[in-house]
Parts: structure tokens; sequence; C-alpha cells
């Protein structure tokens, strides 16, 4: 349940592409547990894991939110045309795929239609195209702000909002610790994607490369937030999944994803990690033996 008085309990999901998945099997774990905190801080794909989770904080409502990631195709997050493409290639769009088939998937299983009707506040983290500042949106139309969050430069079209042009919250502040701190939390419960740490050789494609050099970029990011804000607050790291063997655009064992990481913070919960600290090993640098 959340907490009174003047301790707030916050949970903060990080980007990381299609292993954002791992998140939806650890709010099962947690919502089992009847874990509520105070309020939600996303970005990216941990934008729209955290505004689900936000609007319906129980086990309903992230069962809604799997019945989203059950339905997830490549395709669907991003459908190519070669007129898009090379228009963006001569410099007459500034993206490669449109944005509108992520808007129905996202809005398809939404309780509530606007940032400030959740049932607990969630703030969603983007990034102003202009200036590079962070903007946290907490009011408005849940789509449009998860579409901004979600927006990966190049990828994706800049989301307009409230005078602002808006793109991907990794760009500024993928883990956003940080927010939730300057939001008030003393106690930050943080859910990362993990990283592809188990794959044999780079993902094939532009798009596929860049978001996992995104994602090794999430997480490293982790790691020094985790050192540098560690006396401000009491930090909780959930262990991702490792070993992980596929990339961040890879949507096709999402199921695999969720179960597996269900069970396993199952396991952490039960071993008392909630109450336990530092970094999980899953997050430092390492290696897996390829060979039989």
């Amino acid at each position: 349940m959340p907490q009174t008085g003047g301790a707030k309990t916050a949970i903060v999901l990080a980007g990381g592409g299609s292993l954002g998945a791992v998140q939806v099997g650890m709010l099962k774990a947690l919502t089992r547990q009847r874990i509520v905190p105070d309020f939600v801080v996303g970005a990216s794909v941990g934008a729209i894991n955290g505004a689900y989770f936000a609007a319906e904080p129980n086990e309903e409502g992230v069962t809604r939110l799997e019945r989203v990631w059950s339905r997830l195709h490549r395709a669907d997050i991003f459908p190519f045309s070669p007129l898009n493409s090379l228009l963006a290639i001569l410099g007459r769009r500034d993206h490669l795929v449109t944005s509108a088939l992520l808007r129905s998937l996202v809005e398809s299983e939404l309780r509530c239609q606007r940032l400030e009707d959740a049932r607990i506040p969630c703030y969603v983290v983007a990034t102003d195209v202009l200036d590079g500042r962070e903007v946290a949106i907490a009011a408005g139309p849940i789509a449009t702000a998860l579409l901004a969050s979600a927006a990966i430069p190049a990828v994706f079209p800049p989301v307009p909002l409230d005078g602002r042009h808006l793109m991907d919250g990794a760009v500024t502040n993928n883990t956003p610790i940080s927010t939730a701190l300057k939001l008030g939390a003393t106690r930050v419960i943080v859910l990362p994607t993990g990283m592809s740490c188990a794959l044999e050789r780079p993902p094939r494609g532009a798009i596929a490369l860049a978001l996992h050099a995104l994602n090794l970029l999430v997480m490293r990011q982790l790691l020094s937030d985790i050192e540098r804000f560690s006396d401000r607050a009491e930090l909780i790291v959930v262990p991702p999944l490792c070993p992980v063997s596929i990339s961040a655009y890879d949507f096709s064992q999402t199921a695999d994803l969720i179960h597996r990481a269900e069970a396993a913070t199952r396991l952490w919960l039960k071993k008392n990690g909630l109450h336990g600290d530092g970094t999980p090993e899953q997050l430092l640098p390492h290696e897996h033996d390829h060979h039989d």
C-alpha cells in the first residue's frame, strides 16, 4: 500500500524496447504482494507500462497491460514504408515510420484517457526537441504523452504538446530516478528492462542496432544513477532477467519474458529483496559463454 506521512514511494520504469515486457512480469509479482507506490515515473516504453499500472494499480490493471503486450508484433510498432524511408533520407520528413499504429495499440486497453484521472499520480518523461530539457508530463491525454515519451528520434515523429515538440525521454533521462527524487520520493523502486546480454552477434538492421545501443546506454546510466543517488533516498532495484538472448527490437518472445520476469521477481521478493540494497549483478558488465 502507499506510504503515509512524509515518506513517499515511487516506482520508476526505464525504457528498453521489447525488453519492456520484463517490467510487466515484475509488476505482476509486485501487485500480487499488494505493493502500490505513491506515484509512478516512466520514460519511453517504461512510461507506457507505468501509465497502465497507475491507471489501475492492481492485478486486473496489469492483466490489461499484459494483453497489450501479447498482441504486439514488430510491424505494429515499426510499420515500415519505402516511401517514408525515401522521404526521410531526402530530408522531406523527420521520421521513418508513422506512430498511428502504436497509438491505436496504446489506447486499446486504457482505463482512463487523461493522466490526471489515473488512480495514482503518473509522470511521463519526454524531451523537448528544441532545447533538450526534460519534460515531466502529469496531465493531459495519456496516449499523446506516451507517444511523446516513446518517440525515438528519426524513427518516430516528434509529438506536439502544449506548445512544445517532444521526443523520447531516453534522450534526457531514460531511468528517471532523479525525477522521482525531485517529486519528493524517499524510497524508489526501480524496474529496469535489463539488457540483451547473451546475444551471439550484433543485431541486424539500423533500428535494431540503434535500439540495442540505446539500451546499453540506459543500463550504463542506471548504474551511474544508483551510485549517484543512493545516499539521497532508499533505492531498490528489481533484478532484471539474465541471460537475455533477444534484442530490444525483437517482439517475438514477450510472453516468455513476462513469465520469466514474474517468476524471478516473486523469488526475489520471497528472499526479502525489497529490504536489500546495492546494484543487482545482472546490471554489471558481464559475458556469457556461447559454447556448448
